[in-house]
């Protein structure tokens, strides 16, 4: 008869996404996995498959997390507009880690189709939410009725993430503020 898990399984996941967020998938050993979680190897392995697998559990629970983050913070601004602002200079709060989708992506997606396929599904998700706060701004006569809002949304996903890859780099936060709030007062005018 198998013993019942003693173990958080969210705990344990947010903890091995810990390890694999700040050494990378390649460079995480199976002993960094086994210090991170506190569990044994077979314990480890027995509740969450193989490196791989646990690797893209952590993946699908972060991109989970951060969607209903971004819907909420969203949604919880009185004028889309300035939800949209709000959403790009949270990049420059980024730490030097960066962003965990980002990272994963950068890292395996050219060579593993499981991390580009949910990589493809998170951005496109993500830009859904962020093409639906556009069409409220629309609405609210805060942005141009002529702009597309999908395209729109990736664009200003794309600034974002520019801005969470320079933190990456160690530039200066008030640096990454300013840039962030640049690229906001550019791309989003107050009127």
């Amino acid at each position: 008869m198998a013993r019942p898990r003693q173990f958080d399984e969210q705990e344990v996941l947010r903890d091995v996404r810990d390890q694999f967020w700040t050494a990378g998938y390649a460079a995480t050993s199976l002993d960094d996995l086994t210090r991170a979680s506190g569990l044994g190897k077979g314990s480890l392995y027995g509740a969450f498959g193989d490196k791989h697998k646990l690797f893209m559990r952590t993946l699908e629970a972060y991109v989970n997390e951060s969607c209903e983050s971004l819907e909420q913070n969203l949604a919880g601004y009185p004028r889309a507009v300035d939800g949209l602002r709000a959403l790009l200079v949270a990049g420059a709060a980024s730490q030097r880690r960066g962003c965990y989708l980002a990272n994963s992506t950068t890292e395996l997606a050219a060579t593993d189709p499981a991390v580009a396929a949910k990589a493809r599904e998170a951005y496109e998700h993500i830009a859904g939410l962020v093409a639906g706060a556009v069409e409220r701004a629309q609405r609210e006569g805060d942005l141009p009725a002529g702009i597309d809002p999908v395209t729109f949304a990736r664009t200003l996903q794309a600034a974002q993430q520019g801005i969470v890859y320079m933190g990456r780099s160690g530039l200066p936060a008030e640096a990454l503020a300013e840039v962030a709030g640049n690229l906001a007062d550019q791309l989003l005018p107050i009127r």
